[in-house]
């Protein structure tokens, strides 16, 4: 069977909930979307507030305190939020990928061995049973490495230990000074071998949020290596099931998963930073026309706050002291700069209500875009 790259496209829409927002809690709708990067606090919330009917940040914020959802390291050694229940699974799958950053050369520089890493790791999950500012726990691992050492271990113990982060208040749950906690009893796994049936519950579970996809999608996804997902999927025959792409490309899916047709409807949506939708593919054409891509994931990560229109990358917007300011980089209907009023004046609320600064260390990237139509919604 051979699907669209449209149809490709409003698979992802319907899966992540961009076709219409459910009337879902905050722990199913995480559940269906699967994972939100969340390196950027007010993320997570921006991109619930587009998948969800009648958001109410508090909810999310509700979620994280009762830990119903995590934040932590996971995916592309980047923070992700993901239900509670996900966070296991995981957290074991992307653990070759997180041993492998953490205890790099940037580690071992310092004269730390694997075998200290090990056991720093193990002692600071019993420290960190009971939440932990950052500054608490660089004291406390300058106590065990010494102070010039603590600048190289710091990151490769946080990466390694398997620690959730911990709401510190402000408007957005988590501040900028990150505080931890112990995610779970057992120490840290050692070693970079695979985890097959986490691979495998990683994979099923990336499929039901983001599929069809191919083995590098899903590598991408998690950036884990393409040989244990290519195995995973030939031993899941039979669970899943195999498309081509319209360029020949192997694709694997749930049976009976979510495929709308490609003419369905797909309404414009204002899209938070690092919205995991286009960055969860190695081909992200699916929704990010080529043109564009380089205008929107900047040369150093950062993926610019984006316009969907019809289910694609059309422009970007930003918040500013008098408006919501969208510009898109190709011509618009009247009806669906309308479409754009409406969504620019209800994430306006949403932002002037939590945080009227959300985003704005990145406006320096404006004057390196792309020339555009641009208007500004008023507050």
């Amino acid at each position: 069977m051979t699907i669209s790259a449209h149809e490709l496209n409003r698979a992802t829409l319907g899966r992540q909930l961009l076709l219409d927002r459910q009337d879902l809690t905050v722990p199913e709708a995480m559940t269906r979307v699967v994972a939100l990067q969340a390196q950027h606090a007010p993320s997570p919330y921006l991109a619930l507030w587009n998948r969800v009917a009648d958001f109410e940040p508090a909810d999310l914020d509700a979620a994280f305190a009762a830990r119903a959802v995590v934040k932590a390291t996971l995916m592309r050694i980047t923070l992700h939020a993901v239900a509670a229940d996900d966070y296991r699974p995981f957290r074991s799958a992307v653990h070759p990928t997180l041993f492998g950053s953490g205890l790099g050369t940037r580690f071992t520089d310092t004269g730390l061995t694997r075998a200290d890493a090990r056991e720093l790791a193990a002692e600071l999950l019993v420290f960190a049973k009971e939440p932990r500012t950052s500054a608490e726990v660089q004291d406390w691992l300058t106590e065990r490495v010494g102070a010039e050492r603590r600048s190289g271990a710091w990151r490769g113990v946080l990466v390694y230990a398997p620690l959730h982060h911990v709401p510190t208040g402000g408007p957005w749950a988590y501040g900028a000074r990150p505080s931890f906690v112990t995610a779970e009893a057992e120490p840290a796994r050692e070693g970079r071998e695979v985890d097959v049936p986490a691979l495998r519950q990683l994979i099923l579970r990336y499929l039901e949020g983001f599929g069809p996809a191919s083995v590098a999608d899903v590598a991408q996804f998690g950036l884990v290596p393409r040989g244990p997902v290519r195995q995973v999927l030939r031993e899941l025959d039979g669970v899943v099931e195999e498309l081509r792409g319209e360029d020949g490309t192997l694709l694997y899916d749930l049976p009976g998963a979510l495929r709308p047709d490609a003419d369905t409807p797909a309404p414009v949506r204002l899209m938070p930073m690092w919205d995991s939708t286009l960055l969860a593919y190695a081909d992200r054409s699916r929704m990010i026309p080529p043109e564009l891509r380089k205008a929107v994931i900047r040369i150093n990560g950062d993926v610019l706050p984006t316009l969907l229109v019809d289910g694609y990358v059309a422009g970007v917007w930003r918040l500013l002291d008098d408006g919501i300011e969208v510009t898109a980089f190709r011509d618009l209907r009247p009806d669906q700069w309308e479409e754009v009023a409406a969504e620019a004046g209800a994430l306006g609320a949403l932002l002037t209500a939590r945080d009227p600064r959300t985003y704005t260390r990145y406006h320096h990237w404006w004057p390196k875009l792309p020339t555009g139509e641009t208007r500004t919604f008023p507050l």
